[in-house]
């Protein structure tokens, strides 16, 4: 009866969608700034020279920068103003997070409400400049070693001046981009950071679509093996919406309280996330993992068989290129790992189980206090093994069939991940408006008729 209830309440807010004249404005808004996202994408750093970056995506082709470009929507191939994307501003946001559950002080400033959050904030950009001056920096002298060691010059005119201005525009870039990020969040719907990575994301699926399909009319793809990809995505999209909305409720009961049918009691439900760590863990683990293959492709071209050093470096690209067994053993490691720490981070059973003794709540037949921290964190083990297997699973099955299979269609994990959570959640925004214009009209229409009455 509620979901026919829900379904009902979100058919009627579609069809007042428009009357909502607010929701409107805020989703042209919203689009107005993923415009000039896609705009900024194509200007380039000053001093580079745009006939070399073909050059520079190819040798780091694979690496941590490739990565990386696939969030940027291909800013880091042409080496533009927002090159690095909004990546230093998430990492800070990481570091900052992880380091209010390690420090004390901050844990101390996190609890002063509004006044905590924006010193947080605060400390978030300071390390986001920081960050991005130290990508900045390595990026600017791998433009200038590309072109001393390729004979192709990839920047006009090397040296201090270059790598400063290079810094420089590359953090007003980031800068401008978070700052886009925190108008769409205020102004527009959805979370504007992940909405900026989303759409760098969907900026590359019409082109690797269209070079899918033909393949399909060309004759080099198989026709089955055609229909059996998009099945795949298809069904990959249907898991990941479903793992996703799954949760644990627990639930919650609070002491009685006489009413005017007698005395009741208050009940309520605790939601646990089955994937409470979200993208994080494949994030952390690929760049992890990505790293030492990018040092190796910028260094071992240099030392390349000249010492025992570069027989290592070519060793270690070569054990962790994409498909190998030895990068799918580490890579599924690191994403079961960073789930359980994560997760440790995010939810904190036993401030939980303080909140809950404070208020008076309980779980039915667990005692209050140090047994309800000792069951809540029983149950989120539970929960993020399973968790932790659906993450291995999504981010590891794409790279079996790219390897294995010989499928010409990268699904990239993550990048499937960031775009569905982001749609379910601006989704999720836009029925929440409706639903709050809906209401909004029917308290107008009950004051005129008390209006009337009187």
């Amino acid at each position: 009866m509620a979901s026919a209830a829900d379904q009902m309440a979100q058919s009627i807010s579609l069809a007042k969608f428009a009357k909502a004249t607010d929701l409107k404005k805020r989703l042209w808004f919203t689009i107005g700034v993923l415009i000039v996202f896609r705009l900024l994408s194509y200007v380039p750093l000053p001093g580079v020279d745009p006939t070399a970056l073909g050059i520079l995506s190819q040798r780091t082709s694979g690496g941590v920068l490739d990565f990386f470009n696939t969030f940027s929507g291909g800013s880091l191939s042409r080496m533009s103003l927002i090159a690095l994307g909004v990546m230093p501003y998430i990492t800070a946001s990481i570091v900052v997070q992880l380091a209010t559950s390690l420090s004390p002080q901050l844990a101390a400033i996190k609890k002063e409400g509004e006044s905590g959050r924006k010193k947080l904030n605060q400390y978030t950009r300071y390390g986001t400049v920081l960050l991005t001056a130290i990508q900045g920096y390595f990026i600017a002298v791998g433009l200038e070693a590309l072109g001393a060691n390729s004979g192709v010059q990839a920047v006009i005119e090397p040296g201090f001046t270059f790598r400063i201005a290079a810094v420089v525009s590359l953090i007003g870039g980031t800068m401008f981009l978070m700052w886009l990020g925190e108008q769409i969040t205020s102004r527009g719907i959805g979370n504007g950071v992940s909405l900026i990575i989303m759409a760098g994301i969907v900026a590359h699926l019409p082109t690797t679509l269209i070079n899918l399909l033909e393949g399909g009319r060309s004759g080099s793809i198989d026709p089955l093996r055609l229909i059996g990809i998009i099945v795949a995505v298809i069904v990959l999209i249907l898991f990941i919406c479903f793992m996703e909305r799954a949760q644990r409720r627990i639930l919650i009961q609070y002491p009685k309280r006489a009413t005017q049918r007698g005395m009741q009691a208050d009940r309520s439900h605790l939601p646990l996330k089955l994937n409470t760590a979200g993208v994080i863990p494949p994030i952390f683990a690929s760049s992890l993992l990505l790293m030492p293959l990018t040092i190796s492709q910028f260094a071992g071209q240099r030392v390349a068989g000249e010492s025992a050093w570069g027989d290592f470096i070519i060793s270690l690209n070569q054990y962790l290129q994409h498909g190998s067994p030895v990068y799918m053993l580490l890579y599924g490691a690191g994403i079961v790992f960073f789930s359980f720490f994560y997760t440790a981070v995010v939810f904190n059973p036993e401030e939980t189980a303080d909140n809950l003794k404070r208020y008076g709540g309980f779980i039915p037949g667990i005692r209050p206090g140090k047994n309800t921290e000792t069951y809540l964190d029983y149950v989120l083990t539970r929960i993020t093994v399973i968790g932790a297997a659906y993450l291995t699973i999504i981010c590891l099955l794409p790279e079996y069939l790219v390897s294995a299979l010989q499928i010409p269609f990268y699904l990239g994990g993550t990048s499937l991940l960031i775009v569905v959570n982001v749609t379910m959640d601006t989704v999720t925004q836009i029925q929440s408006h409706l639903l709050a214009h809906q209401y909004g009209d029917l308290i107008k229409k009950a004051k005129l008729k008390g209006g009337r009455l009187r």
